[in-house]
């Protein structure tokens, strides 16, 4: 039939009543749904090619979800676990400053702040020790957009939307 497969999942009844309400309710997210329904069909006997066909992933994704619930238990193998990433490289406050000193005067003989400029002033000023253009860019572009959402007003209370130019912005 195949071969003889390495981590053999079985299921508790009180796991196997609740990965079966998870997969039929649908509440949880599409991965967590396929997971549950990878390890119920791996109970039940089926193989990981069988089951890689049926849902459509990949066998090694079902050999990882078994290796998974094998090693680590239910939680483990429905859940992913935290990916590595860089953290933040500005908090709320320094996102602040920044905006504040984007919004001052730029420097003497400049019409304008560029996001290079921004970045080295930030840096000279103590508040990162360093920071490069891309984020100051991005910074300013996701408060941009949140300040303009907020600056939306209904007009006399009626069920339209109007931009701070006074722009209509289109039906709520």
């Amino acid at each position: 039939m195949g071969r003889p497969r390495v981590y053999v999942v079985e299921l508790a009844p009180e796991q196997r009543r609740r990965l079966r309400d998870l997969s039929r309710k649908g509440q949880s997210g599409a991965r967590v749904i396929r997971r549950a329904q990878t390890l119920l069909l791996a109970d039940e006997g089926y193989q990981n090619k069988e089951i890689a066909g049926v849902l459509g992933v990949a066998a090694e994704t079902v050999k990882n979800t078994n290796k998974r619930y094998v090693k680590d238990g239910l939680e483990s193998a429905l859940h992913e676990r935290p990916r590595p990433g860089h953290g933040r490289k500005l908090c709320g406050r320094e996102e602040a400053q920044l905006i504040a000193l984007a919004c001052s005067d730029p420097p003497a003989g400049r019409s304008r702040w560029s996001l290079r400029l921004l970045a080295d002033r930030l840096v000279e000023l103590a508040i990162v020790d360093a920071v490069s253009y891309q984020t100051v860019r991005r910074t300013l572009k996701k408060r941009a957009q949140t300040a303009a959402e907020a600056a939306m007003v209904h007009p006399e209370g009626r069920c339209g939307v109007r931009v701070p130019d006074g722009g209509r912005a289109g039906p709520v």
